[in-house]
C-alpha cells in the first residue's frame, strides 16, 4: 500500500513537472513530427515548432502526417494532429525557414531544444548557434538515422549542454533509405532525452 501511494505521488509529480515545461523543435519532418507527438503524449505543457515546408505524399511513409493533409504547412498539420492527442497542450508554430545568425530566436524561452533538421550543414550551424546564444538551454540532436536495424549501435553522448543520440556506423541519408521504424526510434530517443533532462533526478527515482 505504501509503495502504491509513493508511486502515485511520483507519477503526479512527474506529470506536473512535464505540464509546466516546454520544448522547442527545429524541423517537423521525420524526426521532429514524431518527437513532437511523443512529447505531447508524455504531457509536455508547451511546444514551439519551426518549419517552412508543406506536407508531401512522399512524407507519409515516415512522418506523422496523413493523406488528407498533403499540401498543408507542416507546422499547421502537426499542430492539428497533436491537438487530437492532447487538446490542452500549448503550441506555438513558426512557419518559416531558420536563418543563419538568428536561429535561436524562436527558442529563447523553452526548457529544451530538439534539433530535427535534414541537412548536415544546417544541423551543425543550428547546434552551434544554440550553444553559443542560449548557453543555459540543453539541446538534443540526432545523427545516423538512415537505414534499418542495428538498434544496439545507438548511443547517447553528452558534451556540456549538447546531447546527441547517434549511430556512428550508420550510412548517410544521401546514400541509404529512410524508413519509419528507424526514424521513429531516433525521434523517440530524442523525445525521451528531453524528458530525462526536464525531470532530472525524478526520472531515476
Amino acid at each position: 500500500m505504501v509503495k502504491k501511494f509513493m508511486n502515485k505521488q511520483k507519477f503526479e509529480r512527474i506529470k506536473k513537472t512535464l505540464k509546466n515545461s516546454s520544448v522547442g523543435i527545429a524541423g517537423v519532418g521525420g524526426l521532429g513530427s514524431n518527437a513532437a507527438v511523443a512529447l505531447a503524449r508524455a504531457g509536455i505543457g508547451r511546444l514551439v515548432l519551426v518549419d517552412f515546408d508543406r506536407v508531401e505524399e512522399s512524407n507519409l511513409d515516415r512522418q506523422y502526417y496523413f493523406l488528407d493533409q498533403v499540401g498543408t504547412t507542416k507546422v499547421e498539420a502537426i499542430r492539428n494532429n497533436i491537438k487530437r492527442v492532447n487538446p490542452e497542450i500549448k503550441i506555438t508554430v513558426h512557419n518559416n525557414k531558420l536563418k543563419k545568425g538568428s536561429m535561436e530566436k524562436p527558442f529563447i524561452d523553452v526548457d529544451v531544444v530538439i534539433e530535427a533538421l535534414d541537412k548536415a550543414e544546417m544541423k551543425a550551424e543550428f547546434i552551434e548557434e544554440i550553444l553559443l546564444k542560449l548557453p543555459d538551454t540543453p539541446i538534443v540532436a540526432a545523427s545516423g538515422v538512415a537505414g534499418y536495424g542495428h538498434c544496439d549501435r545507438i548511443n547517447t553522448q553528452r558534451i556540456g549542454k549538447l546531447y546527441i543520440c547517434y549511430d556512428e556506423h550508420a550510412p548517410s541519408s544521401d546514400d541509404d533509405i529512410l524508413l519509419a521504424p528507424r526514424i521513429a526510434l531516433m525521434a523517440n530517443w530524442e523525445a525521451n532525452l528531453a524528458v530525462e533532462i526536464i525531470l532530472g533526478e525524478d526520472s531515476n527515482d
